[in-house]
Order: C-alpha cells, then sequence, then structure tokens
C-alpha cells in the first residue's frame, strides 16, 4: 500500500523477507522502518529498505520521529498507513 500526504511525503507497506517494512521518501530523502512479521519485535530504522540498521527502537512513535528526521519533516507529517499502525512492541 502506497499513501501521500500531499506535503511531499510517499509512505508505502508492505511485507517480504519475513518483515513488516514501512517506506517514507521526500524529496529524495528515503527512511525505512522494519519489524518482523510475526510484529513482536523491535522496531529498526534504516536508511532505505536494504540498508544497515541505524537504530532500534521499542516503540513506534520514537522509529516514527527518528525517520521524520531523516526527512526533514515533523512526524505528524508523516502518513502512517493502517497496516502499519500497529508496529511496535
Amino acid at each position: 500500500m502506497t499513501e501521500d500526504d500531499g506535503d511531499g511525503v510517499t509512505a508505502r507497506y508492505y511485507e517480504a523477507g519475513g518483515e513488516r517494512v514501512l517506506t517514507f521518501e521526500r524529496d529524495g530523502r528515503t527512511a525505512a522502518l522494519a519489524q518482523n512479521s510475526e510484529g513482536y519485535a523491535m522496531v529498526t530504522v534504516r536508511p532505505d529498505p536494504d540498508g544497515d540498521e541505524l537504530e532500534r527502537y521499542y516503540g513506534f512513535d520514537m522509529a516514527l520521529d527518528h525517520a521524520a528526521e531523516r526527512l526533514g519533516v515533523h512526524v505528524a507529517d508523516l502518513p502512517v498507513p493502517d497496516e502499519a499502525a500497529d508496529m511496535g512492541m
């Protein structure tokens, strides 16, 4: 699923390779959040879906804050698809 907030931030949620992945893109900047498919592990933040882990968080809100910082937007500006709303522990 792909969502655009109308302010230039595009979000995409999908499941692949045993992970739930939420990516954000804005003006060439990217951030990816990933969690195992079972949905009970910490959320990792990566520069992109295949990138190395930058940080791990227990809470989804903290991971979103990190993603927003990478994109240079407020966390409220990140469109979170319904399927990803329950990420985090």
